[in-house]
């Protein structure tokens, strides 16, 4: 298939792309600036913005498909900043696939969408969007997941993937942020609770895309439907951070601060963040509190069924690989 995947050079998008490539597939990526490692996987980049429809029309003409990849993820921001990318931006991404007759659109959405603030166990498909948001990011990929899977016709199939917590070698924001944060010293353990989670190991995030892009057609069982995409592995949630600390040479995180302390500290840094309009993101947020202090793990048997995803990849050897790759980045 000749295929878009939009936000290419960013750390899922990037490993769709080339996963794409290995199967045969022609690749061009949306992205807003030229990265030449993906031409040298074969990838035809377009320089463009989501925001801009005639950007969005140029990359998507003659694709046969589209995976939509591309968002604004953070734990802070204006509710604005997020709206305008991850909103607009899939509108503009829909508008163009309906417009240019495009038959399929594998949408990247989030497990955060059904988040609320409270365990999540074993959660499956039928759970739905919770009433209020905790933050910018839930709220507008919940929003733009809804009008993908309502836009699903006879013209156009559409599907959403939520992977959650997507780690492994690169530059992904999961991993650049805990080694920041470990290093500056600013991760604490949240009281005694070390409630379970579930992690995805990239690759197979990136196969989770491919399998439904290949299965997607108008009229097919997963046409309009959402699916849970983990490594199917819940671990407790300092477990899984120490263990990826570890592979990256660092200590395990020690230091402890009680539950009502860190929801004070971080309700300080939010509102000073708000009212001083300071850039970046606060030290510490309640939703990352929750987060932290909350179980959030999902049944797959949805996508191992439909899909058919099967995660290959352990968490013991996503850290083996994470560790390679950390060694050898620090010999260059």
């Amino acid at each position: 298939m000749r295929v878009l995947v939009t936000g290419g050079s960013g750390f899922i998008g990037g490993a769709v792309a080339r996963l794409l490539r290995t199967h045969g597939h022609e690749v061009r990526s949306l992205s807003r600036t030229n990265h030449p490692e993906l031409a040298k996987d074969g990838v035809v980049e377009f320089p463009g913005d989501l925001l801009d429809l005639d950007s969005v029309r140029a990359a998507c003409r003659g694709a046969e498909a589209v995976v939509h990849c591309a968002a604004k993820v953070g734990l802070w921001g204006p509710l604005e900043e997020f709206h305008q990318v991850n909103v607009t931006g899939t509108n503009n991404v829909l508008r163009a696939c309906q417009g240019l007759g495009i038959s399929k659109l594998v949408f990247t959405s989030s497990p955060s969408v059904v988040f609320t603030g409270s365990d999540v166990e074993g959660c499956n498909e039928s759970a739905p969007y919770p009433r209020s948001f905790d933050s910018h990011y839930s709220r507008t990929k919940a929003t733009a997941e809804a009008m993908v899977l309502s836009s699903n016709t006879a013209a156009l199939a559409t599907v959403a993937l939520r992977p959650h917590l997507v780690w492994g070698p690169g530059e992904d924001k999961l991993i650049s942020r805990l080694i920041e944060k470990a290093r500056s010293g600013e991760l604490c353990r949240i009281g005694t609770l070390n409630k379970k989670v579930d992690t995805t190991y990239l690759d197979d995030a990136a196969e989770a895309h491919r399998l439904a892009l290949e299965r997607l057609s108008p009229g097919s069982s997963i046409a309009g439907q959402a699916y849970f995409i983990t490594g199917g592995e819940p671990r407790p949630v300092w477990d899984v951070i120490n263990a990826i600390l570890d592979a990256v040479g660092l200590p395990p995180v020690e230091d402890t601060v009680q539950p009502i302390l860190a929801n004070f500290a971080a309700w300080g840094y939010e509102t000073l963040y708000s009212v001083s309009k300071r850039g970046g993101e606060p030290r510490l947020t309640r939703f990352l509190v929750q987060q932290l202090t909350t179980a959030h793990w999902f049944d797959i048997s949805a996508a191992r069924r439909d899909l058919g995803y099967e995660p290959h990849v352990t968490f013991a050897a996503g850290l083996e690989r994470l560790r390679t790759w950390f060694d050898a980045q620090k010999m260059r």
